[in-house]
């Protein structure tokens, strides 16, 4: 049918009638043009595709600011102050080793008031804070996680017999480990990443889970005085 939405009304209806899709958040008081009708005709088709696949995945990481924008006006947000890691992973840009930093500084009672404030604690440009922007929600905790985080384990520091219980490593990767520990301390998730051949699916368990300080170096005697 000519001119006809490939979602029509009816369709999105029995599709959030039958819990399928989620409803479409209700238009702002005085805003000009919105629902389907104001918007142009492939950012409705977009808006729907996006919809169908959050129903479907409700884990669905956003590709680009595109399908941000998009999730924000699907109602979709980010409690800054209180997302867990694998809502941060959804975001465009958000890897692994920048949710584990926003988790250990989170873990030291840091809490972002704004943009600006976000983009310094992570290190990342005003740009890239701005492509999330439109799902951020920045509300002061007010109280503890109902299920708080275990202690990070100091990854240059543990022993062998700590590294295999925290982490489930075997013997073999485990030596592996502290070879290159002994080598040269660890700096953060991404070196351990890369220097242990972590898989992605590892590297995302293991956000959050260490402290990177550095090994106490070797103790040296104090020198004898010499004989006056």
């Amino acid at each position: 049918m000519a001119g006809r939405h490939w979602l029509d009304p009816l369709a999105r209806r029995l599709l959030e009638a039958t819990g399928q899709l989620p409803p479409l958040p209700p238009p702002q008081p005085g805003a000009v043009g919105t629902g389907i009708a104001g918007m142009g005709a492939e950012e409705a088709v977009e808006r729907e595709l996006l919809a169908l696949k959050l129903a479907l995945n409700p884990a669905l990481r956003f590709r680009d600011g595109a399908e941000v924008r998009q999730a924000a006006a699907l109602g979709w947000s980010l409690e800054v102050n209180l997302a867990e890691a694998g809502d941060w992973l959804r975001l465009p840009g958000c890897p692994p080793e920048l949710v584990d930093r926003l988790i250990r500084l989170q873990g030291e009672g840091h809490q972002w008031s704004g943009p600006g404030d976000l983009a310094a604690g992570l290190q990342v440009s005003s740009a890239q804070v701005g492509i999330w922007l439109p799902v951020l929600r920045f509300r002061r905790r007010g109280r503890p996680r109902s299920a708080p985080l275990p202690p990070p384990l100091a990854i240059n520091q543990a022993s062998e017999r700590l590294l295999q219980e925290r982490l489930g490593l075997g013997p073999e990767r485990c030596r592996w480990l502290l070879q290159e520990r002994a080598r040269q301390p660890f700096r953060d998730l991404a070196d351990l990443q890369h220097r242990l051949e972590i898989s992605p699916e590892q590297v995302e368990r293991w956000i959050g889970r260490f402290r990177y300080d550095a090994a106490p170096g070797p103790v040296l005697p104090p020198a004898r005085r010499r004989a006056r």
